[in-house]
Order: C-alpha cells, then sequence, then structure tokens
C-alpha cells in the first residue's frame, strides 16, 4: 500500500494573540509543527504534504525539503483545506492519513494504530476516537444498536442526547485515496460555509461503505494548541512524558516537576538531576553525573561522572569527572578536560581548562588554553580583547597563576612558570620562571633559589 499523508496547517491561531504563525510556536523547544511532520514522516516513510496558509513563508522556511507544500488560501474547512492536496497526490497513493499541525502530542504509535485500523477494517476509512468525560468541543461519535459508527456531528450541531455521548472524534483519519478525491467535492457546507471531514463518516456509511473507529485511551494525546493556556498544557505533558522516559531508562529525577529536559537531549543511566535544571538542545550526559539544582545546560555535551552545581553551560564540552560551580558559566567553546575543576562564579569561553587543572573563584579565561594540573589563582583574568580583536593565551603544564593575576593577550607562559598575587602579565614568560609585579617582571629563574 502506497501510503502518504497530509497535516494541515493552515490556520491563523488567531486566539494565540500573536504575530508569530500558531504552528511555529514552540513546544519543549522546538515549533509545534515539528511534532506533527515528525510522526507522520515516521510512519509514511517519506515526506509528508503541509496544507499551509496564514505564515506559509514562514513555516517553509522552518520545514525546508522535511515537507511538500500546497496553500489554502481561504480558509474554508478541514475538508476544503484536505482537497487542496488533490492535484499534487491524485493517482500516486492508495492511502491518505490526515492530521494536524497544531496536535504536537499525537504519537507515531497511534497513526500506525490508525493505519492498521484501515487495513484491517476492509472499509474507504479510519478515524480516531476517544472516550473522555472533557469534550473539548470534539464531535461526539454516533452508532447504531449493532456498535457500528453511524457518523460524527459537531458538537455545535449536536441534540442534548448527542451531547451526552463521551466518544469523541479527534478529526484525525486514513482514507482511500480514490475514495477520498471523488468524495471531498460531494461534502455540504456548514451553517458557517465551511466544509468538515468529519462529514466524510457519515457520508461514507450512506453509501454502504465501512468506517472503523480506533480507540485511544490516552486522551492526552488528542490535545490540540489553540491559546496560549493550550500550549502550556500540552508542555507539561510532553514534559511529563519525557521525565518518565528517562527515569524508566535509570536516571534520577529528584523532582520531575521542576525538572524540563527537551526530546533531543540524551543521558546516560544513574545520572541525577536536581530540582530547576533545565536541559536544551543537543545536549548529552553520560553515566554517573549529577546536575544541579539550579542548572542550565544548553547544546553541550558531559562525560562520566561530571558534576554540575548551580551553573550555566552553552555550546560546552565536559570531560569525564570534570566539575563546575556553584555559579559557574561556560560560554560557548569551553571545555573542561578530564577531572577539571572550575570553582564558583567563574567564567570559561572558547577556552581550554586542561586535565586535572583547577581555576578558583571570580576568574575568567577568554581565547585561551590551558595545560594539564594548572592553578588558576581567583581572580585571574584573560584581557583577551584590545577593542578590535582577540588574542589567545597559552598556559602550559603546571603552571601557578598566583589570584588576582592579569594575563594581557596575546600571552605564553612556559611550562611549571609561576606569576605572583596582582600580576600584571604582558609579556610571555619562559619556562619555570617566577614573575611578578605592575608589570610583571622576572624574578627567578630556572635553577636559581
Amino acid at each position: 500500500m502506497r501510503l502518504t499523508a497530509v497535516v494541515l496547517a493552515a490556520g491563523h491561531g488567531t486566539r494565540m494573540k500573536s504575530a508569530l504563525p500558531k504552528v511555529l510556536h514552540p513546544l519543549a523547544g522546538q515549533p509545534l509543527v515539528h511534532f506533527a511532520v515528525t510522526a507522520a514522516a515516521a510512519v509514511t516513510g517519506q515526506p509528508p504534504v503541509l496544507v499551509v496558509g496564514h505564515g506559509a513563508e514562514q513555516v517553509k522556511a522552518f520545514l525546508g525539503d522535511r515537507a511538500r507544500y500546497v496553500t489554502q488560501t481561504q480558509q474554508l474547512g478541514t475538508g476544503h483545506a484536505v482537497l487542496q492536496a488533490r492535484d499534487l497526490l491524485a493517482g500516486w497513493a492508495d492511502a491518505i492519513l490526515v492530521s494536524y499541525a497544531d496536535m504536537p502530542l499525537l504519537t507515531e504509535h497511534t497513526l500506525r494504530a490508525m493505519v492498521d485500523g484501515y487495513r484491517q477494517g476492509r472499509g474507504v476509512l479510519s478515524f480516531l476516537t476517544v472516550i473522555a468525560q472533557d469534550p473539548r468541543g470534539f464531535g461526539r461519535v454516533v452508532r447504531d444498536a449493532a456498535g457500528q459508527p453511524q457518523c460524527v456531528v459537531e458538537e455545535a450541531s449536536c441534540t442534548p442526547e448527542q451531547l451526552a455521548i463521551r466518544e469523541l472524534n479527534a478529526g484525525v483519519y486514513c482514507f482511500n485515496a480514490d475514495w477520498l478525491w471523488e468524495n471531498l467535492t460531494r461534502l455540504s457546507p456548514s451553517p458557517k460555509g465551511e466544509y468538515y471531514l468529519t462529514d466524510m463518516v457519515g457520508l461514507a456509511v450512506s453509501q454502504g461503505q465501512r468506517a472503523t473507529a480506533v480507540q485511544t485511551a490516552d486522551e492526552s494525546e488528542l490535545v490540540g494548541v489553540n491559546t496560549r493556556v493550550h500550549l502550556a498544557e500540552a508542555e507539561q505533558i510532553l514534559r511529563a512524558r519525557i521525565n518518565r522516559h528517562w527515569m524508566e531508562a535509570g536516571v534520577t529525577l529528584l523532582d520531575p516537576a521542576t525538572t524540563y529536559i527537551e526530546p533531543s537531549v540524551t543521558i546516560g543511566p544513574d545520572t541525577i538531576i536536581l530540582p530547576n535544571t533545565l536541559l536544551t538542545g543537543r545536549t548529552a550526559i553520560g553515566v554517573h553525573c549529577r546536575i544541579g539544582p539550579n542548572s542550565v545546560v544548553e547544546d553541550s555535551q558531559l562525560g562520566n561522572h561530571c558534576l554540575v552545581v548551580m551553573s550555566v553551560l552553552e555550546g560546552a564540552v565536559m570531560e569525564d569527572e570534570a566539575s563546575i560551580g556553584p555559579f559557574g558559566h561556560l560560554r560557548k567553546g569551553a571545555r573542561l578536560c578530564r577531572s577539571a575543576h572550575m570553582g564558583n562564579f567563574g567564567e570559561l569561553k572558547n577556552a581550554t581548562l586542561g586535565p586535572g587543572s583547577k581555576m578558583g573563584h571570580f576568574s575568567y579565561l577568554g581565547d585561551a588554553a590551558v595545560g594539564a594540573n594548572v592553578n588558576i589563582g581567583a581572580g585571574t583574568i584573560t584581557c583577551n580583547f584590545d577593542g578590535a580583536r582577540k588574542h589567545t593565551t597559552v598556559i602550559e603544564d603546571d603552571v601557578f597563576v598566583g589570584s588576582d593575576t592579569l594575563l594581557v593577550a596575546p600571552l605564553h607562559i612556559g611550562l611549571g612558570a609561576k606569576t605572583g598575587a596582582g600580576s600584571v602579565v604582558t609579556h610571555d614568560v619562559p619556562a619555570g620562571t617566577l614573575v611578578y609585579g605592575v608589570p610583571a617582571r622576572v624574578r627567578r629563574r630556572p635553577g636559581e633559589d
């Protein structure tokens, strides 16, 4: 069976009260449309057709070739929206899976169940339903005495008896393609002049065709995002889903309610995540780490047995057994090598702290390469910017940098050298040499007492 998907993303989203198209509002670090397109592509094995309208160019700019596009210039309902894909898909696919860009919690598993229900039902369509006490504005599924679906009635058109029905239509379908294209034009407009896919169920039954209801037990998957309140609700559900996954994979979350992990993050077993911690982007954390509390780790790579205490990492690397904090900041290009430690209120930017090296509190290293077993005293600063260009500081192995040293780049400090507290170092320091003063001068050379 040749299967493709159509994802509807043309709505204005006026209730979001935003200049940003609704489907581009972020959920767990990704626009809403990302989740629908990813799930549809996983089920069909190919980019879905995205029906765009409001904000079409912005949506296309984000997705690129992850989707094929058709435009709904007038928003005349879901049936009209799917009809826009007919010229692109007619004669090409055997079955059409229809979902929505503003239903980001719908999983690949449920979409596969929809396709399976269509195959096994041997009818012209399957549609997704749920039993729920809160109808959330969904249409009601009307069945006959034998329990077979007969039609879907929109909530606004329901009789009091129909309003009491608790089986709801989620609006997700799998259609026989030929039947769909032939019958979409037979839909009658609603009082608002719109054409709804919900009417396809009753149309199929009226023709003696079979419509198969596929029921999901997880009503949280069907949360649609129409307001920022809905967006927050979806965020909470997705965060709980992600956190549960990692706890089941062997990660300890001390307080899941205050732990925020984006879907792109990976975490090794026996790592502990403490409260008020945010893990985002392409972050990868090894085993037996301890992160938090009150920490932010973004697009960073952490090895095994790392410790991050109340600190911020952005585009940084921590090798095995490295530690930082409290109140440390690793900016883009920062690297703590194996067993390196950066103390409280330290900052590293485009700089490497070598294996076993230690950087005291209230220090800043920028555009620097620090070797192994180096001591960076408290209050040390690399003066690496002259107002026009950045300059590099190189510190070789076994160097001792005294507290409150200013290292004026470009600068090279040789193996085993030392700087005295409060020094302003403006010239290269030979290996094994002691310098101090303002400006720093050589006070003892190698071999001198």
